[in-house]
């Protein structure tokens, strides 16, 4: 699931076609903006790709209702938050519970929410980095999988410290959601 770009997405769908995550398969692409180019990146791959328009609903549940329909009939093992900007509700999280993961540019818990470089920077920290975690209903509160830190460096903005740590979360979110695949029980057939 994406809101923006899918640099994410596309080091996710990348790492599984070299085999890096593996049986990997992604079943849908799912964007609250339509006009996210995270979408188009996934339709050039072939990829089943889904626009639902935060805005074309009445509110958040209607909405999250039709994201679960079009998960429902994807059947995810697990779902990825590549860029989502929008914190899911308890009854979202509860309908794959411990199953969707999200990556977060920070080392958390320290700086969860928005602007964490920025944040990083402000507060004089020497490091920073990103997480791959387990989604509750909380911000950026779930269970911590894998992280990998990024020296803050002289001179630094929240641009660079952001790109250096954008490098390593694709890296990370792959060799995070192999491990939690690894980790599944095996599908009932």
């Amino acid at each position: 699931m994406l809101s923006g770009r899918g640099s994410n997405f596309e080091a996710i769908a990348d790492a599984a076609a070299r085999g890096e995550i593996p049986n990997a398969e992604i079943v849908a692409v799912v964007a609250d903006i339509p006009s996210a180019p995270g979408l188009e990146r996934a339709r050039h791959r072939g990829l089943p790709a889904y626009a639902i328009d935060r805005n074309a609903f009445e509110d958040r549940r209607a909405h999250e209702r039709e994201v679960l329909r079009v998960l429902e009939s994807a059947r995810p093992d697990i779902i990825c938050l590549a860029g989502y900007m929008r914190i899911l509700s308890r009854t979202f999280v509860d309908a794959y519970p411990g199953r969707i993961l999200n990556i977060h540019p920070s080392l958390l818990p320290r700086h969860a929410g928005l602007d964490p470089q920025r944040r990083a920077l402000q507060e004089g920290d020497v490091e920073s980095g990103c997480t791959v975690h387990v989604v509750d209903a909380g911000m950026d509160t779930g269970r911590v999988i894998l992280q990998r830190r990024v020296p803050v460096l002289p001179g630094d903005t929240p641009e660079s410290l952001s790109a250096r740590i954008l490098v390593e979360e694709h890296a990370l979110y792959p060799a995070a959601i192999a491990e939690v695949l690894a980790a599944l029980p095996p599908p009932r057939v």
